[in-house]
């Protein structure tokens, strides 16, 4: 089920709040087998053959942390972290494994048709920290259905943020928060609503350019790649940002605290900061399971730098089966440590420089990230450093003039000006894509309290989203 779809906002939402803080009032079990259950509706709603794969998980992953718990044996924590790794890898991996294998060995081994269930990386990789920490002894005397819970809880569940159970647990067991706090209604009301708007009126609007662009490769002239290059730039930021919002803003509707996931990255002044500010709960899981396993720090500097690309390297595998993500990895890793060993010199140039090396840079790596091949990827590049052709093709200009645009124009009286600059729109999208991301906080850290202007503006973008719910799409994420 999506988060910005008619049966979630009208049905599913009021159903489970109501359900849930009802159910509360009377026995907390209840209620929290109740959120369960809404949680596998929500994951099965496309197609319940998900919910084999991820209730599975699930008891398979409880039973072997309290074995971990009273064993405390390393090879069995390796079994358990192996098991889910092999899930993942059967999913995701499986079908590129072979296609290589048959690329390389001139074998013909037969393609399987593998559907990807939502969401596998996120709820494997936050069990897999469980295993970890319950080998530590961190995980405490918690119940199957509290970890059910903490697993299946269905804001986090698709998209993350990838949490540990010391942030959710504790929280379900809150007697404070097991009735209807007026305040983190409103405030999870307003971030839902607002996330939501950011989904439709801003992330949607620049994928339909980036859609025609990369369905249309051959076509694409130098300029065409660069507009389709920043498109893709905010709607992966305007993506991820609105489900982290919606997501906390879910949350916190039911009282409870999910982390921050998303932190104003284009604000960052260079890569290592990006990559403080991008996907933190994600950057999170792989310092604590991969680069401190590995080391990290603690054996000197050219090691420090080994773990690091390893890291890099593992979240480009995490993103998806294809040699793109695997080289965007390495390129990541690679500028993360120069950026490293040059900072005494990096840190010279004015804010403004680093900005433009920071943004621009990670824009360029974006290409590789959203082309089907590097030869794909190759060929943008190139097309786009010659600038052969600085036009503009007339499907990127229609894909930014939305039907509501032509009320604007007359509202505004602007019609001769947009004639005289065909991409007039195509500008304004990308300027005030700019403009929010570099001038305004983002929603977690904010305080909304009851006003007028904040109810008003908040249900205007609301019902302006909900009309233009008929070009519904799914978060990049899900694919991830």
């Amino acid at each position: 089920m999506l988060f910005n779809s008619y049966i979630f906002v009208f049905v599913f939402l009021p159903v489970v709040l109501a359900g849930y803080f009802l159910l509360a009032k009377l026995n907390d079990k209840a209620a929290q087998l109740f959120l369960i259950g809404m949680s596998l509706w929500f994951y099965g709603y496309f197609n319940p053959w998900y919910l084999f794969i991820i209730c599975g998980s699930v008891v398979f992953n409880y039973l072997f942390s309290k074995l971990l718990m009273k064993r405390k044996s390393r090879p069995v924590l390796t079994v358990g972290v192996l098991a889910n790794i092999a899930v993942i890898f059967y999913y995701k991996y499986f079908n590129f494994f072979k296609e290589n294998i048959n690329a390389l060995f001139g074998t013909d081994f037969v393609l399987t048709n593998i559907v990807l269930p939502l969401g596998i990386s996120f709820f494997t990789f936050q069990q897999i920290s469980f295993l970890v920490d319950s080998f530590r002894g961190e995980t405490k005397d918690y119940g199957f259905i509290e970890y059910a819970l903490f697993v299946v809880y269905f804001p986090q569940l698709i998209a993350g943020p990838i949490v540990m159970h010391s942030e959710l647990i504790p929280q379900f067991r809150d007697k404070s928060k097991k009735s209807i706090n007026t305040d983190n209604l409103y405030s999870g009301a307003v971030m839902f609503g607002l996330g939501l708007s950011k989904k439709v009126l801003l992330a949607d609007v620049f994928a339909r350019s980036v859609t025609w662009a990369w369905g249309n490769v051959a076509e694409l002239t130098a300029m065409d790649v660069f507009i389709a290059m920043l498109s893709y730039a905010f709607q992966l930021y305007f993506d991820f940002s609105a489900y982290s919002d919606m997501a906390t803003g879910i949350g916190r509707m039911f009282n409870i605290v999910i982390p921050m996931n998303f932190n104003s990255p284009y604000k960052a002044l260079s890569f290592p900061e990006l990559w403080d500010r991008w996907h933190l709960t994600l950057t999170r899981f792989l310092r604590q399971y991969v680069f401190f396993p590995l080391g990290g720090s603690r054996k000197g500097k050219v090691r420090t730098y080994i773990n690091t690309f390893i890291v890099f390297l593992v979240s480009g595998i995490w993103h998806g089966a294809n040699w793109t993500f695997i080289l965007w990895g390495v390129v990541q890793g690679t500028v993360f440590l120069l950026t490293r060993l040059m900072d005494k010199w990096y840190k010279k140039l004015h804010v403004a420089f680093q900005w433009f090396l920071t943004f621009f840079g990670f824009c360029l790596t974006l290409i590789l990230f959203r082309s089907d091949s590097v030869s794909q990827c190759l060929t943008l590049m190139a097309r786009m450093f010659r600038m052969e052709n600085m036009s503009l093709s007339s499907q990127i200009i229609e894909s930014y003039n939305l039907p509501e645009m032509d009320f604007v124009k007359d509202m505004l009286h602007i019609g001769g000006l947009i004639e005289k600059l065909p991409a007039f729109w195509v500008a304004f999208f990308l300027i005030l894509g700019f403009c929010i991301c570099l001038n305004h906080r983002n929603n977690y850290e904010r305080e909304f309290t009851p006003k007028l202007s904040t109810t008003v503006c908040t249900a205007f973008l609301v019902c302006y989203s909900i009309i233009s719910l008929g070009g519904v799409s799914v978060f990049i994420y899900f694919n991830f």
